[in-house]
């Protein structure tokens, strides 16, 4: 088994509901054609937050019953692609390598922006409804993992022009994955149990070696995952300057993978 625990599909309606909302995004994107950029990528981080931060909600009941079923995993990414997908095709007649307004990035980037703040703002007053926040471990595994990825990524860069050429998709593929794994390790800290079986193996591996101060048994697991981040960005960043519509695209999916899970890890944290 190497899906998550939780991991299930919604009730047939909502599952057609979904299918019919993907459909809708993808025939959307494939009639508006939108380029793929560095900044793309990185104005879809917001969105990622998104998804992890509905997915937190669901996990401590904060959720209406008549959208819970949209909100699960893995319900809830198809869900938010669905809603981000048609903000990217909208947007997709404005430039897609400027942060100035209009663009493909800034639009991305407001409107992701705009929607998570709701979001993490709801999930802080369900926090506070149930007793207190806990803020300092998360907000200390968000410093502590933008600070030591940001690093990675400069040694990289600076060292690999492969590495280099995947510009800030690549960094941001580093700091999901750098926050993956050290919230993943605070959490392990703080009682929380991995839902990944891979992934608890390592930790497992892990603890039965050392336990470190703040990463605690999960020291092993960040560090595969910030090696394993790392090479691929080396692996990936040529292609991305040589094709860099399927090249970022694909550094794009590979940040969502690691900055989904952290971000859902920390909000998480922060509420329950």
């Amino acid at each position: 088994m190497v899906l998550p625990s939780g991991f299930a599909l919604p009730p047939v309606p909502y599952l057609l509901a979904l299918a019919v909302a993907a459909a809708v995004a993808g025939a959307a994107l494939h009639l508006t054609r939108p380029r793929v950029t560095s900044r793309v990528v990185v104005a879809f981080t917001p969105w990622m937050v998104v998804g992890a931060s509905l997915y937190a909600l669901f996990q401590v009941d904060a959720v209406p019953a008549v959208v819970r079923p949209l909100v699960g995993a893995p319900a809830v990414y198809v869900a938010t692609f669905s809603v981000a997908g048609l903000v990217w095709a909208a947007a997709s007649p404005f430039p897609a390598d400027e942060w100035d307004l209009p663009s493909a990035p800034s639009l991305l980037l407001l409107t992701g922006t705009l929607t998570a703040g709701g979001i993490i703002g709801t999930a802080l007053r369900v926090g506070m409804g149930r007793g207190g926040l806990l803020l300092g471990p998360p907000l200390a595994a968000l410093v502590v993992s933008l600070v030591v990825a940001t690093a990675v990524w400069v040694v990289a860069a600076t060292s690999s022009d492969d590495a280099a050429a995947a510009s800030s998709a690549g960094w941001l593929v580093v700091v999901g994955h750098t926050l993956d794994g050290i919230s993943t390790a605070v959490g392990s800290t703080l009682g929380f149990a991995e839902q990944t079986p891979l992934s608890r193996i390592l930790i497992e591996l892990g603890g039965g070696l050392v336990s470190l101060p703040f990463l605690g048994p999960a020291w092993l697991f960040v560090l595969v995952k910030i090696a394993l981040a790392t090479f691929i960005v080396v692996f990936i960043g040529e292609f991305a300057a040589e094709e860099p519509q399927r090249g970022y695209l694909l550094l794009g999916g590979v940040a969502a993978v690691g900055l989904g899970p952290g971000a859902h890890n920390l909000v998480l944290f922060m509420i329950a």
